[in-house]
This record gives C-alpha cells, sequence and structure tokens, in this order.
C-alpha cells in the first residue's frame, strides 16, 4: 500500500482505502471522496458499508492527542471530513464535520462496535472547525473548538477492543464527490488532564 509523510505526525500514512484524490504538501492534506462513500453499519442491519477513503497511521505512544483544522467542501447530505480511529473492520470510530438534512454543517461522532452508534452533537457556523481525538489509556476523548484554544467535549467512550490506527478521511454518502481538507495538523504524547474544562 502506497504511504506518505506529513511532518507533524509521528509516523507514515497508509490508505486503508484509497481516495478519488488527494493533494499533499507540507502543511495540509486534501482528500476527496468518491460518489456514495461512507463507512457505517447501521444498527438495523440497512447499511453496512465501507468505502469512504481513509489514511492511517500507527501512534507510538499509549497516550496522545490528535488534532488539524477541518474544512469541507458541502455539497450533498453527509457530506463529511473525517477524523478517524480504526481497530478493524467492525471496530472503529470517527469524529465528523458533517452537512446535516438541514443542510447546516455540524460536529457528529460514530463509534462502532459491530454496529454505529451515531451521536449529533453542535450545529457550526462556517466550513471548518477543530476536530481532536485523545487517547486517555482505556477511554477516548473526542472535543471539537472554533479557534484550537477551547474545546467543547463531543463524546468520551472506552478504548476499542483491539490495536489501533488514527488518522483522516472523507465520505459523501448521498453526493457525487466531498473534499475535505486537513490544516494545522497535531500530534502530541500525552493525555489531558480533565477532559471538561476547556483545556
Amino acid at each position: 500500500m502506497e504511504t506518505f509523510s506529513l511532518p507533524t505526525l509521528p509516523a507514515a500514512l497508509t490508505w486503508l482505502r484509497a481516495p478519488v484524490r488527494s493533494a499533499l504538501d507540507a502543511q495540509a492534506l486534501t482528500i476527496e471522496a468518491g460518489a456514495l462513500t461512507d463507512t457505517f453499519i447501521d444498527p438495523r442491519g440497512a447499511v453496512d458499508i465501507a468505502d469512504a477513503p481513509v489514511a492511517l497511521f500507527t501512534p507510538p505512544d499509549a497516550e496522545f492527542v490528535f488534532q488539524a483544522r477541518v474544512a469541507v467542501d458541502f455539497r450533498a447530505m453527509y457530506d463529511a471530513g473525517v477524523i478517524f480511529i480504526h481497530g478493524d473492520s467492525t471496530h472503529w470510530a470517527k469524529l465528523c464535520f458533517e452537512f446535516s438534512p438541514q443542510d447546516e454543517p455540524m460536529v457528529v461522532s460514530v463509534v462502532t462496535r459491530d454496529s454505529s452508534d451515531d451521536c449529533n452533537s453542535v450545529v457550526i457556523d462556517g466550513r471548518e472547525v477543530y476536530l481532536r481525538i485523545s487517547r486517555l489509556g482505556s477511554a477516548w476523548a473526542f472535543h471539537y473548538s472554533r479557534d484550537a484554544r477551547t474545546w467543547r467535549l463531543v463524546r468520551y467512550f472506552r478504548a476499542l477492543p483491539s490495536e489501533t490506527q488514527v488518522g483522516f478521511s472523507a465520505q459523501s454518502p448521498r453526493g457525487q464527490a466531498c473534499a475535505a481538507r486537513f490544516t494545522e495538523i497535531l500530534y502530541r504524547a500525552g493525555g489531558i488532564d480533565d477532559i471538561r474544562n476547556g483545556a
């Protein structure tokens, strides 16, 4: 599989599923998802799909923080740029900046253990937001921010039951394509002391 590197990440990224196209420079990664692409296992069994592009790396630390500014060219419902956690085909999680059925950009989280637990969060005024995932020993925390200084908790959940990688994704479940651009990408070793104090 093709690998590539970003200077702020501690390991090379590998495509789990390749995009329609991608662009890379020292400061940014752009991923374009093709038509009708998603990663989702419906709890009712109506949908089991895993064809959205995903690029992953293996964190070298037991606890860490991984974040990026995510800008999305929203065109269709459920278009999204995603920070992704991957264990295996039925154990994964994603923190999304997604276009809602009401045509509003919003933060959405999905945690999948055989089926997907999908939760809509907050509406965002604009087409970019900061997303952050934190590994905290036996747990994960999802946060979002408008300025990369004050972080608001989206979700807190136990670790997935397999070795995990993290990375980036884009999706267009109802559309013909979706481009997501990831900038200000940051990885640092160590967790966070308080998931609810805004730091």
